[in-house]
């Protein structure tokens, strides 16, 4: 099996569109705002168009009156009369400007590739719209010429094509489907059962309903897939509830967080993990699927994950609510992956090959639960070009998680999956310096990106991480030495890694779309470096210096 990590883009949420050129599309309206920089924040300094960190009660109050003038909004950008916004998420700025996410109905109609964000100065006036799809929102007809039945049929056929076992269709529900260009009237059905290798499945297949034919699909669950030895991080202080005269691996400081025990089980939550003496776990691995080393591995890579989006970006939480998720260890047997699953909101870990190397590293838990943050911001699609942002998204987070952690037995570095030896003889799964060091990774952007696996084609974007942080050329940081190359021969400063995170967290969140591509993402981080340190600022240009070192040009 090719080793990879992956996440699961969602379930419960409507958006999943393909990637499509120039999909990321920020228009500006009549206020004369521009398309990369919204009107009145070029010059903003950093701690100005931060966002702010929202108490649960602030955030839901921004997203209650925000959908209270939802209809008012859809009629400014706009939208058609059969055309309705739904709030997603809001994140506000420290200078009040207000960045607004919303999906979009069409006659009551989820419409997939819909999803736009409104960008509103504290002043109320709206600045600019970035949006997912140019094409206006309109159907002939609401009424397919092929049964929901067929569809299901056609769906439950795919996922058997691609291995899937036990494979059932949960029924196919009418969508408007505009990641492709033309909206069509479409099914989306989501097939469930278990892919060939025992994770659980969730292929969401879109059929065009006038034809059958089937328009997109993608995973809803992504493994990651790897053998090797555990990652311990020494002995650490973890939060734990105290129930009678035990303890519980539930976390109350930071949302609730929960780690449970599936004991080879494929299903349901397991046991919530208990020890009468505070202690949990040994230290070395074990075949027993009663052991908690994994338990507190979990844990461990969970905390530290909550804090890094809470220290760096003020983010409560995945969902930025407040709310933890939860763990599960010890899934299945020999299962040698770990997913996220947006649809019970929760973390699961396999033991890997002979049951005795659970896969619950920090870079692990980092990569996969911001796989989560980015179901619930952007939801880039996992596919193309746009899946391979989202899996760069993760390996940058999750390398972020590993610096700010500073755990003395894992020190912080660009490297993906070092400690776990999932190639067998010591090597990291991915390098962010040069990614084709892992022999299929891209090291620059070329057409044919888009066509590689996005375990692959997040190299593009890891690189320039990477060259953003700390700049081409051979350098040696925490033991790890790095020698970092450009396509254009161009020589990098890097800005460090924290502004470097800064912008690509605000890029994220405020102005990526389910269909942003390498070509979005350029266009995406200027923005957000324009906004925290100014279109002049050195921060802008060596956003755009280096995009273009990894052949993503303007």
């Amino acid at each position: 099996m090719t080793p990879r990590y992956a996440r699961h883009q969602r379930t419960t949420l409507v958006i999943a569109t393909a990637v499509a050129a120039g999909a990321l599309v920020t228009t500006g309206l009549a206020t004369g705002a521009s398309a990369q920089t919204p009107a009145g924040t070029t010059a903003a300094k950093p701690s100005a168009a931060a966002p702010v960190a929202l108490t649960a009660a602030a955030r839901t109050s921004l997203i209650q009156q925000a959908q209270a003038g939802a209809a008012e909004t859809a009629q400014k950008i706009g939208l058609g009369a059969k055309e309705k916004l739904v709030v997603k998420d809001v994140v506000k700025d420290v200078d009040g400007t207000v960045h607004t996410r919303y999906e979009r109905t069409y006659a009551g109609l989820p419409v997939l590739g819909g999803d736009l964000v409104v960008h509103t100065a504290k002043s109320g006036r709206t600045e600019g719209v970035t949006r997912a799809t140019k094409a206006a929102i309109k159907v002939a007809s609401l009424k397919p010429q092929i049964s929901a039945a067929k569809a299901e049929k056609q769906a439950v056929s795919a996922a058997r094509t691609l291995g899937s076992a036990k494979s059932a269709a949960s029924g196919a529900r009418k969508v408007i489907w505009a990641g492709s260009g033309k909206p069509v009237l479409a099914y989306e059905t989501i097939v469930g059962g278990l892919q060939d290798d025992g994770t659980p499945n969730q292929l969401h297949v879109i059929s065009d309903a006038a034809t059958g034919k089937k328009l997109f699909q993608y995973q809803g669950i992504e493994n990651a897939t790897g053998t090797g030895k555990t990652l311990y991080s020494g002995t650490v202080s973890l939060n734990t509830t105290q129930s009678g005269s035990t303890y519980n691996l539930t976390d109350g400081t930071r949302g609730g967080h929960k780690t449970y025990n599936l004991a080879r089980k494929t299903s349901g939550k397991g046991t919530l993990v208990a020890s009468s003496t505070n202690t949990f776990g040994t230290g070395t691995a074990s075949s027993s699927s009663s052991d908690q080393t994994a338990a507190a591995d979990a844990a461990y890579g969970a905390q530290e994950t909550w804090d890094f989006y809470k220290a760096t970006f003020g983010r409560s939480g995945i969902k930025n609510d407040g709310v933890g998720a939860y763990s599960r260890v010890h899934y299945g047997s020999n299962y040698v992956n770990a997913f996220w699953d947006d649809s019970c909101f929760c973390m699961t870990y396999g033991d890997g090959e002979g049951n005795t190397d659970p896969l619950t590293s920090l870079d692990v838990a980092g990569h996969e639960m911001s796989h989560g943050v980015t179901a619930n911001t952007a939801g880039l699609d996992y596919s193309g070009e746009s899946g391979g942002l989202n899996e760069a998204t993760s390996d940058i987070m999750g390398t972020g998680v590993e610096f700010y952690a500073n755990n003395a037995s894992d020190k912080g570095d660009y490297l993906i999956g070092e400690k776990i030896n999932i190639n067998g003889d010591g090597t990291p799964l991915r390098y962010m310096d040069k990614p084709s060091k892992d022999g299929g990774s891209a090291d620059y952007w070329s057409s044919s990106v888009g066509d590689l696996d996005v375990h692959y084609s997040s190299g593009v974007a890891n690189h320039f991480f990477y060259l953003l942080s700390e700049g081409s050329g051979s350098k040696t940081i925490n033991g790890v030495t790095y020698n970092s190359p450009t396509k254009n021969g161009s020589t990098i400063t890097g800005i460090g890694r924290a502004k470097a995170l800064q912008i690509w967290y605000k890029a994220l969140t405020e102005y990526m779309t389910s269909t942003t591509d390498y070509s979005g993402a350029r266009a995406a981080t200027l923005s957000a470096a324009s906004d925290l340190y100014g279109a002049s600022s050195t921060e802008y240009k060596t956003v755009a210096a280096t995009w273009s070192a990894v052949n993503v040009t303007s």
